[in-house]
């Protein structure tokens, strides 16, 4: 990647493998990755994500519970529904620089 401010010959600790390959884990679940894509666009309550992603609302709470317990989402509360969006850029950033790689692939 050009112009990329990463120290390319970084070696990570025996913690932060372990600390990255949680996040990571966290995130390769097929439904939990279309929450973080519709997220994107900005913040939704459960009822807009189950909807667009035609899943229960049980399961889009689950999904997103996991999500917030890895500091992938985070929920505020605005009358009854509760509202997620991404944690913070670094999350987009996750999902955009793994968009790229795949096209790239694809390119091949």
């Amino acid at each position: 990647m050009n112009g990329c401010s990463y120290n390319i010959g970084m070696h990570y600790s025996k913690d932060e493998i372990n600390k990255m390959y949680i996040l990571l884990s966290s995130m390769a679940d097929k439904t939990r990755i279309k929450i973080l894509s519709s997220l994107l666009e900005g913040e939704k309550c459960v009822c807009e994500i189950s909807k667009e992603l035609d899943i229960s609302q049980s399961l889009a709470s689950h999904q997103l519970a996991t999500l917030k317990k890895h500091f992938l989402v985070k929920s505020y509360k605005r009358g009854q529904h509760r509202f997620y969006l991404l944690d913070d850029e670094h999350v987009e950033l996750i999902l955009k620089i793994v968009h790229e790689h795949i096209l790239e692939e694809e390119h091949d």
